[in-house]
C-alpha cells in the first residue's frame, strides 16, 4: 500500500498495489503494520456497506461528534464516486477546507479519514457500492452534518445532484457560531 497525505493534514490517499496474474488480482487492503507505519492508529470496530443507485446522488456531509468521534477508511468496490472530506478540526489550519478524491473499483484507491473530519461523496455512476471501516460505533445521539451545498465550504460537486435524503437537505448551514470540533 502507499500512503500520499492529502493537503488536510492526516487525512490520506491509499493506493493499493495489486498483484496480478490469469486469475485475476490479490490486493492487500489493510494491514496494521503498514498503517501504524504511516502513523495511522485507528482500530476498526465497525464495517458498513452501502450502495446508492442513481447518478449524481448525493450522501453527506456527515460526521460524529466526541466522544464518538470517528476515523474512516473507505473503498468504493463498484462504481465511481466523488469521495469528499471536510476538515472541521477547531486549532486547523485547514478548517472548513475540503479534499476530494475519485474512488472507483477500477481504480483501486481508498481514503482515510481522521476523526474531526465529515464526509460525503457523489455518485458518478449508477450502483455504487462502498465499504466503510469506523474507528468508533455509530452513535445516533453524536451525530451530525452539514449541508452539501454550503457556501462556507464551497464543494464543487462535479455534476447536477439528482437523489439527496430528507435528512442530508434538512442539515443546517455553517454559522457565526460554528467553531469546529476540539478534540
Amino acid at each position: 500500500m502507499k500512503f500520499v497525505e492529502t493537503p488536510l493534514r492526516g487525512a490520506y490517499e491509499i493506493e493499493l498495489e495489486p498483484f496480478f496474474d490469469e486469475r485475476g488480482f490479490f490486493a492487500r487492503a489493510y494491514c496494521r503494520k503498514e498503517f501504524a507505519a504511516a502513523g495511522l492508529h485507528a482500530p476498526f470496530v465497525q464495517i458498513n456497506h452501502s450502495m446508492t443507485r442513481q447518478l449524481g446522488s448525493i450522501r453527506g456531509m456527515h460526521y460524529q461528534l466526541p466522544p464518538a468521534g470517528e476515523s474512516k477508511m473507505i473503498r468504493c468496490i463498484h462504481g465511481k464516486v466523488f469521495d469528499v472530506m471536510v476538515d472541521l478540526r477547531a486549532r486547523s489550519d485547514t478548517f472548513l477546507r475540503w479534499h476530494a478524491v475519485e474512488l472507483s473499483k477500477d481504480n483501486m484507491r481508498m481514503v482515510y479519514i481522521p476523526e474531526g473530519f465529515a464526509h460525503g461523496f457523489q455518485s458518478l455512476t449508477e450502483d455504487v457500492e462502498l465499504i466503510y471501516h469506523h474507528s468508533e460505533f455509530y452513535s445516533p445521539a453524536h451525530e451530525r452534518g452539514l449541508r452539501f451545498d454550503d457556501p462556507a465550504m464551497g464543494i464543487g460537486w462535479p455534476i447536477p445532484p439528482t437523489v439527496i435524503s430528507p435528512r442530508d437537505r434538512s442539515y443546517p448551514l455553517i454559522d457565526h457560531t460554528f467553531r469546529g470540533m476540539d478534540l
